[in-house]
């Protein structure tokens, strides 16, 4: 696996420098086999001046120089250029060399029976200039003394090649090299950046899995009126570092997404596609014309992608010329899939294939990368490409299951004779990406989807004695140091949100685990059933599949004694399955009847969706979660009220659901008899909650004013009556983030003069410059630019 410091920086933040992360590498067991300058597109193009130039014996234009290249021999080089003359100082390319207009590799040839040993370079051929008229002409001031010498600067970048072992699948991308850096201490690990994709509608390409085969996942996603063209500079450097050669920004963005992210990929011409995608078994003697140019027959059983004419492509392995894209290719497909490793191993092996994505699948990749390899690549495509994007098609035919393990701290020292704090052993594991549960004495680890490694206690000491440091192994005593807290930060967590929740009114409710089937399957979803085997009470013969499952049995009781306007809630497991860690920490609860009943002081209302909606904002805020990034859909499970209800992901990239929040369904309601004027809930999930990096305290922000007058100013705009507000709001304050204070939605209707498909949604922009008061061209050019903004980018119009 090859990388360069620069490259892995991108991935992981620190201030060693590069002969400390080659001996740091070699510390967590990644080998280090060697280290050699970086070889770049222009390292061959040098200084060289002509000493002679005559005419070519055989043709009226050419000229046979001979050529000054710093060596002790001059070398002879046949040229066209009508400025080839004695003396001029020029630009020489080598046989061997790489010519950047039109990637033409030079040989040593014959022209018209003189051989020429390399060629003079015009400033057209390498991209300085349009000028193609003649060779390059240098100032003899400026380069009189650098004959020989390159003409671009040399870069000053090494290649550090690293051997992995096959038990480290996850090292042969950069991202994951980083990780197991940041863990031993060398840096923080970056989180990765995703931008939000534009797409636009469905994928349309029909992909079929068929069953009993390699490919358990397929993941694509349809790219339309993309243009190919050649890498950016930086994309090309990427390629050229690590001893690929550059095809096509296409080509070299999936061979870049492999590189960084272990993420192999793989691109269609859709154009070149036969109505559908199939992914099935071979038949005997099927042939297919690889991108390698063989001709390959196939045995019986090989996975392949195949559409209605034949095969496209041996699944995980290679590609087909077929269905490649060129640089005219207008329409794509990419693929991010998941194949077997077993099956991928045999398939190459007995059609003699090594490729880069092979040497990748027969290891075993991250299963859950197929969404992440898709958003990167799509997002650098549409950057470079241009290009519309479809939905992202995941087809599966099996779900990955998370593994799990139990370990026991004391282990540690029982093999390796070092004693290491319990914290400290969290805090590894945690940095190498295992999820962790203290149960006791002993840690449930759920292992991470990308170390295919860790099956048993044993591999969890060496990944803890490897980034704790081989070096400790015999050698000195630690020092036994006392620090640990009370509380790990997930417990601290834990009683936060308790308290918090507490202090929005609602009064903790303290039940069984398990609960009443029936009434459990009203908030089941697709989660499995566990009966318990010998129940306390038929009434309470399984393990709660919800917080509602008991919350909303003893909420009815008292609404039957007459209490008609309750805020209960209650933090604790719920069951995903019978297994120890198959457990997830919940806070939830339910809010009923009316707000402010019979007060002289306040207009009583029915308690809504936005009441539990701001209980759950506000406690997040508090725990010190910036509410400004929490994003918003209306996605939510069958229990709660369609359209009156939503889910909350802590930001835009919808990495993992951290709450749900809503009117409870009417069905429930009517099922249980449940007799209150309405019914709201939420759920905050604890374990999908990323812990903040910073304190509250450290949160706290400088508060910033303006001296000068702000202006309001209010829009209508007609749009979609399924769009989400929410995105109008994103979309309008992005405009200008220095000018534009506050957007606030003021009303909503639908009706009359309105459309059957469309709503008007009324809002107050608050308009307010730090620098300056706004005159009213000002005003009125961001007036302008707000709804020529919205209605460029979601097909809304300003109302009349």
């Amino acid at each position: 696996m090859k990388i360069t410091s620069n490259w892995l920086k991108e991935h992981l933040d620190t201030k060693l420098d590069e002969n400390q992360i080659i001996e740091k590498l070699t510390d967590v067991g990644l080998e280090v086999e060697s280290v050699e300058k970086q070889r770049g597109e222009f390292d061959d193009f040098i200084v060289a001046k002509i000493l002679k130039a005559e005419k070519h014996p055989d043709a009226d234009k050419l000229k046979v120089c001979d050529v000054d290249v710093g060596k002790e021999n001059p070398v002879i080089v046949v040229c066209g250029a009508p400025n080839a003359i004695e003396g001029l100082l020029t630009i020489y390319a080598p046989p061997g060399s790489v010519i950047p207009k039109n990637q033409m590799k030079l040989v040593v040839s014959k022209i018209r029976g003189v051989s020429s040993y390399g060629m003079l370079c015009s400033e057209s051929e390498l991209n300085l200039s349009d000028e193609s008229d003649g060779i390059t002409e240098l100032s003899s001031n400026d380069f009189k003394d650098k004959i020989g010498d390159n003409y671009f600067p040399k870069k000053n970048l090494n290649v550090i090649d690293i051997s992995i072992t096959p038990n480290r699948p996850d090292c042969l991308g950069v991202r994951g090299i980083a990780r197991d850096l940041a863990a031993a201490g060398s840096g923080k690990f970056k989180n990765l950046e995703e931008k939000k994709l534009k797409q636009d509608g469905k994928q349309t390409v029909n992909v079929k899995i068929e069953n009993d085969q390699a490919c358990t996942v397929f993941g694509s996603c349809l790219i339309t009126d993309v243009k190919n063209v050649e890498s950016p500079d930086w994309l090309k450097e990427k390629i050229i570092s690590i001893g690929q050669k550059p095809i096509s920004a296409i080509v070299d963005i999936t061979n870049y997404v492999m590189l960084d992210l272990n993420r192999p990929l793989h691109a269609y011409d859709v154009d070149k596609i036969d109505k559908e995608i199939i992914v099935r078994n071979s038949k005997k003697d099927e042939t297919f014309k690889a991108l390698d140019n063989k001709e390959y027959k196939l045995e019986e059983g090989m996975c392949v992608i195949s559409d209605a004419t034949g095969v496209l492509g041996l699944g995980g392995i290679i590609g087909g010329t077929r269905s490649g894209t060129e640089l005219n290719t207008k329409n794509i497909l990419i693929e991010s899939a998941y194949f077997s490793p077993r099956s991928i191993r045999k398939s190459s092996k007995i059609l003699n294939i090594d490729t880069d994505a092979k040497f990748r699948f027969e290891r075993g990749i991250d299963p859950l990368s197929i969404e992440q390899g898709l958003k990167k690549a799509v997002s650098l495509i549409q950057e470079i490409c241009g290009g519309i994007a479809s939905e992202f098609d995941i087809q599966k035919i099996e779900n990955y299951k998370n593994k799990s393990l139990g370990f026991d701290p004391i282990l540690f020292e029982k093999i390796t004779g070092v004693k290491i704090e319990k914290n400290e052993i969290i805090k590894i594991l945690d940095d190498l990406g295992f999820e962790i549960k203290e149960e006791k004495k002993i840690l449930d680890l759920k292992i991470p989807s990308w170390r295919p490694d860790i099956s048993q206690e044993v591999d969890v000491v060496e990944e803890l004695i490897r980034i704790k440091g081989y070096d400790q192994i015999n050698m000195i005593e630690p020092q036994k140091v006392r620090e640990k807290e009370t509380l790990n930060k997930k417990q601290k967590l834990f009683h936060f949100l308790q308290r918090a929740v507490a202090s929005k009114g609602y009064l903790e409710a303290i039940t069984w685990s398990f609960t009443d089937s029936k009434i459990n399957q009203l908030f089941i979803e697709k989660n499995k059933e566990i009966k318990i085997v010998n129940p306390i009470s038929s009434d309470l013969d399984v393990l709660r599949s919800s917080i509602f499952s008991n919350l909303i049995i003893h909420l009815n009781k008292n609404l039957g004694r007459g209490f008609k306007d309750l805020s209960i809630f209650e933090i604790g497991p719920t069951f995903l399955g019978e297994k120890p860690g198959e457990q997830q920490t919940i806070v939830g609860g339910l809010k009923s009847g009316k707000n402010s009943r019979q007060n002289w002081l306040e207009k009583e209302r029915l308690v809504d969706v936005f009441d539990v909606k701001s209980d759950v904002i506000q406690c997040l805020a508090e725990a010190g979660y910036d509410k400004d990034k929490l994003y918003f859909d209306i996605e939510t499970p069958s229990y709660y009220h369609p359209g009156k209800s939503g889910r909350v992901f802590l930001n835009k990239g919808k990495e993992k659901i951290i709450a749900f929040f809503g009117d409870i369904h009417p069905n429930i309601l009517k099922k249980l008899d449940i007799k209150t004027e309405a019914l709201v809930g939420f759920e905050i999930f604890l374990d999908n909650i990323k812990q903040p990096k910073k304190s509250l305290k450290d949160q706290k922000t400088q508060y910033k004013f303006s001296d000068f007058q702000k202006s309001e100013r209010d829009f209508a705009f007609i749009l979609d009556k399924n769009f989400q507000v929410q995105e109008l709001i994103d979309v309008i304050s992005s405009v200008d983030k220095d000018l534009i204070k506050s957007v606030k939605v003021f009303d909503v209707y639908e009706g009359k003069n309105i459309e059957e498909d469309k709503k008007s949604v009324a809002l107050n922009v608050t308009i307010q410059s730090s620098e300056k008061t706004l005159n009213e061209e000002d005003l009125n050019k961001i007036n302008q630019t707000i709804i020529s903004t919205v209605e460029s980018k979601i097909d809304a119009k300003i109302r009349s």
